[in-house]
């Protein structure tokens, strides 16, 4: 049975460059393309992209089966290590990413993880 599970990240991306980027590049390395029929076909999962300055913090919630679990971080880990995606318009955009780290789910975020482990 799927589990809800949470996952962050900095990276350092210039001011101007599109934050949405790391959170498509997710995407893609878990479902094949940012725009795709659901449901995620590895694990349906949300990115939340905040910027401070030079530096982008990322979460990702996510779920999975438990024993997938590992996979799936292996997965974010390696598509923001990339540190790159081409975006729809032709423009690529770049990050460096500094940090990564397995995380909780917040009680502020049961809500949403719940929807998530039902696909």
């Amino acid at each position: 049975m799927r589990q809800a599970f949470a996952h962050e990240a900095v990276v350092a991306m210039e001011i101007g460059e599109d934050i949405r980027a790391p959170g498509a590049a997710i995407t893609v390395a878990l479902c094949g393309h940012w725009e795709h029929e659901p449901p995620c076909p590895v694990a349906p999962h949300h990115t939340d992209a905040r910027r401070s300055g030079g530096r982008v913090r990322l979460r990702v919630l996510f779920a999975s089966e438990p024993a997938a679990e590992a996979g799936v971080r292996a997965c974010i880990e390696r598509a923001l290590s990339e540190c790159s995606l081409r975006g729809p318009d032709g423009v690529i955009a770049h990050w460096r990413l500094l940090e990564a780290q397995a995380s909780v789910v917040r009680v502020g975020e049961a809500e949403h993880a719940a929807r998530l482990v039902q696909g």
